[in-house]
């Protein structure tokens, strides 16, 4: 008797084990862990919704092999600690991928803890250092530094002909590599830095800095820090008459610090990876679909979240099944054609390190708003379709 309701007991156990299995599959559950509040708010509020709004979309047709995807998004407060203990309660709650954070410092801190459950983890953190870590798990949304700054640095050398450059520069992950890789991408040059400006994250006053890179008598400056200080230094650079060219990276010339710097921003330079101006027919296509949602214009973080969706999507349908280290694997090496997947918005390459290849864009800020110049090749366009050009283009006016 007792031996009958001993075995009894674990047959309702397995049952309700699987059960629970059966429920855990039933839905592609994703943490979107981004900073809606502190410094990076925009950037994180950005990600989010295109985050939310590719998987609006996906499930509305049908979601990812029949099932639909559920989120749940949380706010590291733009701080790596929180970060952190987020992604563990994620990985407690056995989703199947994360998203976020965007801050490079805090998606360095944070990914060990995906590492270790082997969730796939998609961020917008632009710093070299986030995949020289030998993580087979973290996958960029954006091109780090290490694929953007060669592109910019022959901008800076070959076509504007700067001999001498000063740097401002955020003092925290994602500036100092910057900082680093401009370095490498002028080293045997003809361009020289002359001066490197620390500033730090959150920073309201920027006279001082403004007024160093005066001093140096820089034929240029090249500014690279978050969206609201991007603003800020713009403006103090207005103030202070500063009329030589001001370059920059993607946050330079994004909308939210058009918007914040007001017609201090007319005449700034930037290579951007993803602008919502881009010639592109499924990036503009994205652009209405994002203000009608949301009624305002996303920044390139938003294309970032709703494009990441898309890889996870195309990988997982790879696989042909929910498995995240198959799923991991997959995307190592993959190019996703936006023919197939229109939500990737531009055909993209994944190497082994989850950095991406793809078109970018060199843009200056004209009347309030970004103008594209030049379309720039991919790193690699053998990777891609023969339709893929392998030299730059410039964009008709």
């Amino acid at each position: 008797m007792q031996k009958r309701r001993t075995l009894k007991l674990i047959a309702a156990a397995a049952i309700l084990i699987c059960a629970g299995s059966a429920f855990a599959q039933a839905t592609v559950k994703i943490a979107n862990i981004v900073e809606l509040s502190g410094a990076g708010a925009t950037s994180g509020t950005n990600f989010k919704n295109g985050v939310e709004l590719a998987v609006k979309e996906i499930n509305a047709n049908g979601g990812i092999l029949g099932k639909k995807i559920e989120t749940n998004t949380a706010d590291t407060q733009s701080n790596p600690g929180v970060a952190k203990g987020l992604t563990q309660k994620a990985v407690d709650e056995d989703v199947f991928a994360i998203f976020g954070p965007v801050f490079s410092g805090s998606i360095m801190v944070s990914m060990a803890e995906s590492r270790r459950a082997e969730i796939p983890n998609f961020t917008g953190g632009e710093a070299a250092s986030i995949t020289m870590q030998g993580n087979p798990y973290v996958f960029r949304t954006s091109f780090g530094q290490a694929q953007s700054f060669p592109k910019l640095g022959r901008y800076i050398a070959d076509t504007a002909k700067i001999k001498t450059l000063a740097v401002i520069y955020v003092n925290n992950d994602f500036g100092k590599g910057g900082l680093e890789n401009i370095k490498k991408a002028l080293a045997g040059t003809n361009t020289k830095i002359v001066a490197e400006i620390s500033t730090d994250s959150g920073q309201v006053d920027f006279s001082a800095a403004v007024l160093k890179t005066k001093q140096s008598n820089a034929d240029g400056l090249f500014s690279y820090s978050n969206e609201e200080e991007s603003a800020r230094i713009l403006r103090e650079l207005k103030k202070q008459g500063w009329t030589k060219p001001v370059i920059g990276e993607t946050t330079l010339t994004s909308q939210k610090v058009i918007e914040l710097a007001g017609d201090a921003a007319n005449g700034a330079v930037g290579h951007v990876g993803l602008t919502v101006d881009a010639p592109n027919p499924e990036i503009l296509k994205f652009k209405a679909k994002f203000y009608q949602e949301y009624k305002y214009i996303s920044d390139h973080n938003g294309i970032k979240g709703y494009s990441g969706i898309y890889m996870l999507k195309a990988a997982i349908e790879k696989v042909g099944k929910l498995d995240r280290k198959a799923v991991a694997q997959a995307l190592h090496g993959m190019v996703i054609s936006a023919k197939k997947y229109p939500g990737v918005l531009m055909d993209v390459a994944i190497d082994q390190n989850g950095d991406l290849d793809r078109e970018s864009y060199l843009v200056e800020v004209k009347n309030g708003k970004q103008e594209i110049t030049t379309v720039l090749p991919p790193i690699n366009p053998a990777l891609f379709a023969p339709a893929t050009a392998a030299a730059a283009k410039p964009v008709k006016k």
